[in-house]
C-alpha cells in the first residue's frame, strides 16, 4: 500500500509540474491511473486531498487559482519546486554510499544505483578510487530477509505490524502484534525495536526469525516512540552486548568468530577446542545455542541451562 501511495503521489507531482497551466480536480481525476480506478466521487475528494496536503508538507509549493471555468485549478511552477544544487562532502558522501548498498538486495537496489550513478556524474566524491585509501574495505550490510522492506515501511509510516515470530527456544512461531520503531544491523543481523501489544512492553526482533509474511495495519501508534539512541540501546541490551558478568565457555577451533572477539581471553584447551571467557549479557543463550555442537557452556549453570532447554524445544519441534 506504502508504494502505491508514493506512486501516486508522483504521478500527481508530476501532472502539476509538467502541464504549463492550472489543472481541476475534474482533470487531474481523469489524468492519473490510481484516480480513476477510485469508486464515489466523495472517496476521490478525500484522497486527493490527502495527497495534496501530503506533497505540500514534503515541501512542494502547490498554487490553487480560482474562477477556472467555475472550478478551482492546481499548478506547480518548475522554478519554485526546484532544489538547489546538491553538495555533499566526503563524510556525508560516505554515509549515503552506504545507505545505498543496504538496497543491494532489495527491491530498491536498481533505483538507489542509479541515483548514486547520477550523483557521481555532478561531481559527487562517492566511492572514488583516489579518495579512498582502504576501498578494498567495502563495508557491506545485507538486507536479504523478506522482512526488511516492510518492516522499514512500517517504520516510517508509523503503522502498526502483524507477524509470525518464532523464539530460538520455541517448537513453533507464535503471531505478534507490533508497533515498530526502527530497525538496526547489529553484527551482521537485522533487528525490529518496537512496542508488543500483547506484551504491553518493549521488545526486540530478530528479523530472520520472522516467519510468513509482514503484515501492516491501518491504526496508530498506541506507545510513545522513544530517540534512535534509546532504540540503539535496546538492540544492543537484547543482542548480548551490555554485560552483566562473565561466561567461560569451550568453543571448537575454528569456530564462533564473533564470540572470539568479544571474548576476553582464550585459551587453547586441547587440539579441538579453545576455552573463552566471555561478557554475559541478556540473549546470549540464544547466541550460544544456535552454534549447537560447536560450544560447551561451562558456567554460569543459568546460562548453560538456558541453552540446553533452547537446544531441547528445537529438537522437539
Amino acid at each position: 500500500m506504502a508504494i502505491a501511495k508514493a506512486e501516486r503521489l508522483m504521478n500527481l507531482a508530476l501532472c502539476l509540474l509538467d502541464s504549463g497551466r492550472p489543472l481541476s480536480k475534474r482533470e487531474l481525476r481523469t489524468s492519473i491511473e490510481a484516480y480513476i480506478e477510485v469508486s464515489g466521487e466523495d472517496a476521490f475528494n478525500r484522497m486527493f486531498e490527502r495527497d495534496k496536503d501530503d506533497l505540500r508538507e514534503l515541501g512542494m509549493v502547490i498554487e490553487t487559482v480560482e474562477g477556472l471555468d467555475g472550478e478551482v485549478g492546481y499548478l506547480a511552477h518548475r522554478d519554485r519546486n526546484r532544489l538547489p544544487p546538491i553538495t555533499l562532502d566526503a563524510e556525508e558522501a560516505a554515509a549515503l554510499g552506504l545507505a545505498a548498498k543496504v538496497w543491494q538486495q532489495a527491491r530498491l537496489a536498481g533505483a538507489a544505483s542509479g541515483a548514486l550513478q547520477k550523483l557521481r556524474a555532478a561531481g559527487m566524491p562517492l566511492a572514488e578510487r583516489e579518495q579512498e585509501p582502504y576501498s578494498a574495505l567495502e563495508p557491506r550490510i545485507p538486507a536479504g530477509e523478506a522482512a526488511f522492506e516492510p518492516l522499514m515501511i512500517a517504520c516510517r509510516d508509523r503503522r502498526p505490524v502483524t507477524f509470525d515470530y518464532r523464539k530460538s527456544n520455541a517448537a513453533r512461531p507464535l503471531t505478534r502484534h507490533v508497533e515498530p520503531w526502527a530497525l538496526e544491523c547489529w553484527r551482521g543481523h537485522w533487528y525490529l525495536a518496537g512496542f508488543d501489544r500483547d506484551r504491553q512492553a518493549e521488545r526486540v526482533f530478530r528479523l530472520s526469525r520472522i516467519v510468513g509474511r509482514v503484515r501492516s495495519r491501518g491504526e496508530a501508534f498506541t506507545a510513545e516512540v522513544p530517540g534512535h539512541v534509546a532504540v540503539r540501546e535496546s538492540v544492543a541490551r537484547w543482542a548480548g552486548e551490555s554485560a552483566t558478568s562473565t561466561a567461560r565457555i569451550r568453543l571448537r577451533a575454528g569456530s564462533g568468530y564473533p564470540l572470539r572477539a568479544r571474548a576476553a581471553s582464550v585459551t587453547p584447551w586441547n587440539a579441538e577446542w579453545d576455552e573463552l571467557e566471555i561478557p554475559n549479557g541478556h540473549g546470549l543463550d540464544a547466541w550460544l545455542a544456535e552454534l549447537g555442537p560447536d560450544v560447551i557452556v561451562l558456567e554460569p549453570a543459568e546460562l548453560r541451562a538456558g541453552v540446553v532447554d533452547r537446544l531441547r524445544a528445537v529438537a522437539k519441534g
